[in-house]
């Protein structure tokens, strides 16, 4: 059993890794200096008029023959691991219960609206730890720190801070179209509701089933790591002088992918597109508006 997941966390990190080696657009980001950036104020709801372009650069990018190599390695992971996916499954779900490391989501609703009968939570706080790395990955969190971005920059007046919250919105709404047309595609079991051994894959559902029955067709690509994926990237793109954001980025992004399968959300499959998308998705917006002005020695 260690032995799987060892195997698991190698491929996790290879998959990282060789996302760093991904070209784009403005060329390979030097991670050997720090680079001062220039950064001007973002337009007027830029978040929503450059969408379009990401999708097409998103659906371009990984084609393009600098690219081939870094496509092929994460088609070769993500097979590994889909053929594995069970075996990897239940050697995170018995690994998780011999340490009690709960795998039910409990939340405590601290914010909901109510309409007729139905209520949506707006906000919540994680009941265990699983739950609040599972939280970590949604969508929501990079909205958090989007608007906290916002609120620090119109106060101090810093367009890198207001780039950044622009940035993070813009892959929340990229990453969320790219993600649900490749779930509704695929057609991937969540492993909670496997039908059989890794899991049925059912491409194009009816649009009824898709949106009722959610589990039965979504796992495939995580669209949770691949929005965390991308935060993480924005930082370290627009903050290249802090050594840190990558190193705690990475350790999160590890341990919520564990949490998601622990709970039945995700195979360890679903993750290496996922980290491509994100990484690429990250650095197509951000080098919109990088542009280096001069090289220092790192900091932290």
């Amino acid at each position: 059993m260690k032995k799987k997941l060892l195997i698991v966390f190698t491929l996790f990190f290879i998959t990282l890794a060789q996302a760093q080696n991904i070209m784009i657009i403005n060329g390979i980001h030097d991670t050997a200096v720090a680079v001062k950036y220039e950064t001007e104020k973002p337009k007027a709801f830029s978040f929503l008029t450059h969408v379009p372009n990401d999708l097409f650069q998103i659906t371009k990018s990984p084609f393009q023959k600098k690219n081939l190599k870094n496509l092929i390695v994460i088609t070769g992971v993500s097979t590994a691991l889909i053929i594995a996916d069970q075996a990897i499954y239940n050697a995170v779900k018995k690994f998780s219960g011999k340490i009690h490391f709960h795998s039910a989501e409990k939340n405590k609703t601290i914010w909901s609206v109510k309409t007729g009968k139905t209520e949506t939570v707006l906000l919540k706080a994680p009941r265990n730890l699983n739950t609040g790395f599972y939280n970590l990955g949604q969508g929501f969190t990079t909205l958090i720190v989007a608007a906290g971005m916002y609120v620090n920059g119109k106060i101090s007046k810093n367009n890198l801070s207001l780039q950044t919250a622009s940035d993070l919105t813009e892959s929340f709404i990229s990453l969320g179209i790219v993600t649900q047309l490749l779930k509704y595609a695929t057609g991937r079991e969540d492993p909670g509701v496997a039908s059989k051994k890794n899991g049925a894959w059912h491409p194009f559902p009816s649009w009824s089933a898709f949106q009722n029955k959610k589990t039965h067709y979504d796992a495939f690509p995580s669209g949770h790591l691949s929005t965390l994926m991308a935060a993480v990237t924005i930082l370290a793109n627009n903050y290249p002088h802090s050594r840190l954001i990558k190193p705690i980025g990475y350790t999160l992004a590890a341990l919520t992918s564990l949490c998601m399968i622990n709970n039945g959300v995700h195979w360890a499959g679903d993750y290496p597109l996922a980290i491509g998308l994100g990484y690429l998705a990250g650095n197509i917006i951000t080098s919109r508006h990088n542009h280096t002005l001069k090289k220092e020695k790192p900091v932290l």
